[in-house]
């Protein structure tokens, strides 16, 4: 049923009594800036499932006094019945995923994908758990950049590591050691468990953090020949005022996504003032991967 914003508590809070699997309630979303999660507007909409069974009238008509005796405080429209047809959704999801070749030579694969074309390297991961899962246009252009200038036996940091793609990545095209740190202890959970999906655990190293405490000194290396930060613009500047140009090595080079196009100069300039040199400029639809070297 559509509520207003005020309502919407209290109508979940009663549907949940009646319905299994939880409530879900949905509203418009309206973001101040490219950091914002997103402030809730406008009416919202509450959803609960019914299981058809013996009691589905019973249950019906319960719910619905109990929604009724709520309209006597708060008036609002009668709820709303529809019936779903019965459906697998876990195999329904993985339908839609596929695999994803990247570049010249990387294959984004589901996890449960056995078959695949073995001219390339797969990639495995979970699309379920974290933001990286190759779909999305930032992540595609970040792995072709760690495909173009992956060294054999380098290491790499991963600022931002998300499901640990692209430490996976590198890992897979031949970088010795990779270190992917996140703010995020789900971040961190999925990178390890996508890095054992790929055999790369043993040379992934992973922890809460950012920036500052691979400067600090809390993980085994504080550079590296090939730093990653897929994140968001706004983001990637602050990493900057951080130091984040400090954890490429000398000659090393930084891959920068997660830009949108009119962004992009903003994280050029963040960049430069940093003291590093400009290599070159990727775009794929509205975004960006900036690609700079270390004097």
């Amino acid at each position: 049923m559509s509520v207003d914003g005020e309502q919407a508590e209290a109508v979940a809070e009663v549907l949940s009594r009646f319905v299994s699997n939880g409530v879900v309630t949905e509203s418009g979303v309206t973001y101040t800036d490219a950091e914002d999660e997103g402030t809730p507007f406008g009416p919202a909409k509450v959803y609960g499932y019914l299981v058809v069974d013996e009691h589905l009238e019973e249950t019906r008509q319960k719910l619905s006094e109990a929604l009724w005796h709520l309209g006597q405080i708060l008036p609002m429209p009668a709820p709303a019945f529809h019936t779903i047809e019965d459906e697998d959704w876990m195999a329904s999801w993985k339908q839609h995923y596929h695999p994803i070749p990247i570049g010249q030579r990387l294959l984004v694969l589901p996890v449960w994908i056995e078959q695949y074309d073995h001219q390339r390297i797969p990639v495995r991961i979970d699309p379920s758990m974290a933001f990286g899962t190759g779909t999305h246009p930032t992540t595609q252009l970040c792995l072709e950049m760690v495909e173009r200038y992956t060294q054999p036996g380098q290491a790499v940091i991963d600022v931002g590591c998300g499901s640990g793609i692209l430490s996976i990545a590198a890992l897979r095209l031949g970088a010795s050691h990779a270190l992917g740190v996140d703010i995020d202890n789900a971040a961190i959970r999925s990178t390890c468990e996508n890095a054992a999906a790929n055999d790369v655990l043993a040379k992934l190293e992973t922890g809460l953090g950012s920036v500052d405490e691979i400067r600090q000194g809390q993980f085994s290396i504080r550079q590296a020949p090939l730093v990653l930060a897929n994140i968001l613009a706004p983001v990637i500047i602050r990493l900057f005022a951080a130091g984040l140009a400090e954890l490429v090595e000398p000659g090393g080079v930084i891959v920068l996504s997660g830009i949108l196009a009119e962004q992009a100069e903003q994280v050029k300039d963040a960049a430069l003032a940093s003291g590093l040199k400009f290599i070159e400029m990727v775009q794929m639809g509205d975004w960006v991967s900036i690609i700079l070297r270390q004097s």
